[in-house]
């Protein structure tokens, strides 16, 4: 198939520059003002819209196999292509856990049967993502395993995670860590903060966090390991990175939109304003906009995380933890955090498309001939109304309900081919 691309701003890496794209064969063909359309099957007028490389979420709950009544790989990855994304990160928080070959074959079966675009699997870090005993066989899982996670649990002996790290490092893939302290919970549920206090609910201390990141990143200095601290929410973890880097530890860290547009104060007792780990304070908030700009902080991702009507009904102390985003996270992030000044939106791109692709080796993000065609087209000007029972998800529970936004996705092309585009 031949595809042209007419009058797009098309991202350069530091800017965006008027121009026309040539598709072919799954690859960037030819970049120019004048290009040849010949023989193209389509020619899309991009009526100067925005052409980036397409979004990579490193962090998403595709439930399947096991759990397909809260979300499937086939509902999972429309409702990304939707948003702009051509590549996903699934976590393994599925049944049969990805801890063996067979394990992940169960996944990687659904994923090339349904899967409409690129799907890279966690494999676990512990037998049966317990976050403890037995190690998985890192290296047979190696060649399929975008890298390892117990996402869900965080790994609570130091000897354990020391001793993953460093089969990690020998075969060059990366860990991806949920950080959390199962001693410090104490039954909490939401932040233990101001809210909880005026309302009664029990908290999850910032410490529960920060003090697993510390462990890690002092494991990864003395291992070499590539680490990842997941979905960081607290001003600690933040300031315990950015020392980590400017010592040199190969780590990086992601955190998500719903960390840096709301806080603890934001909340009403709805289980859509329940995940795990949990809204922050305000100075968290604004600690991780700090750690955006300054690049502490290297990814944004979703944490999408969708459950059944049923299991987000019951306030907040009785619902599951997690929240849908893949078709909130571009506009409230442009809406909130562009439009506003805080960051450009070349930097919202970086975070989003070119350093999740660096950093889990998913390609070069560049938008250039003979390059993969990966591609997302925004109207930054289309505005919209959130409104969960029009999502394709099949997840409901927002935080974002009704929120005026502005940004769009309009066209997604995955591996050459359109995989989704407006009406």
């Amino acid at each position: 198939m031949k595809l042209v691309l007419k009058n797009a701003l098309v991202f350069t890496g530091e800017g965006f520059e008027k121009n026309n794209i040539v598709i072919e064969d799954s690859k960037i063909a030819a970049i120019g003002n004048s290009v040849c359309t010949d023989g193209a099957n389509r020619v899309f007028d991009c009526n100067n819209n925005y052409l980036i490389p397409g979004f990579v979420d490193v962090h998403v709950h595709l439930r399947e196999p096991g759990f397909s009544y809260k979300e499937t790989i086939k509902t999972g990855t429309m409702a990304a292509a939707a948003s702009g994304y051509t590549d996903v990160c699934s976590m393994p928080n599925v049944n049969p856990v990805p801890d063996s070959l067979e394990g992940i074959k169960a996944q990687t079966d659904i994923i090339e049967r349904d899967a409409v675009i690129k799907v890279h699997p966690f494999a676990s870090i512990t037998k049966g993502r317990r976050g403890e005993g037995e190690l998985v066989d890192f290296k047979a899982l190696s060649d399929i395993a975008v890298g390892f996670s117990d996402d869900g649990c965080g790994v609570q002996a130091e000897k354990d995670m020391k001793e993953a790290m460093k089969k990690c490092a020998a075969i060059g893939k990366i860990i991806s860590a949920h950080c959390e302290v199962n001693e410090l919970l104490k039954g909490g549920y939401i932040h233990d903060g101001e809210y909880a206090r005026l309302h009664g609910h029990k908290g999850i201390c910032s410490e529960s966090e920060w003090a697993q990141i510390e462990r890690d990143c002092r494991l990864a200095e003395e291992t070499g390991c590539s680490y990842h601290a997941c979905h960081i929410s607290t001003k600690e973890s933040v300031e315990i990175i950015r020392k980590a880097k400017k010592r040199g530890v190969k780590v990086t860290c992601e955190t998500a939109p719903h960390y840096l547009t709301l806080c603890d104060m934001d909340m009403k007792d709805d289980g859509r304003f329940k995940m795990n780990p949990p809204l922050r304070s305000a100075e968290d908030r604004q600690a991780l906009i700090e750690g955006i700009k300054d690049g502490t902080i290297d990814v944004i991702a979703t944490d999408h995380a969708p459950h059944s009507k049923e299991e987000k009904s019951k306030g907040l102390k009785g619902s599951a933890m997690g929240i849908v985003g893949l078709e909130t996270a571009f506009p409230v992030l442009y809406t909130k955090l562009v439009k506003t000044g805080a960051i450009t939106l070349e930097k919202l791109i970086n975070l989003m498309s070119v350093k999740p692709r660096e950093i889990f080796s998913l390609g070069s993000g560049k938008i250039a001939v003979g390059e993969t065609a990966d591609l997302a087209l925004i109207d930054i000007n289309r505005e919209f109304t959130v409104k969960a029972d029009e999502f394709i998800t099949l997840g409901r529970a927002t935080p974002f309900e009704g929120w005026e936004l502005c940004g769009k996705n309009i066209m997604t092309i995955c591996k050459g081919e359109v995989v989704y585009e407006a009406i």
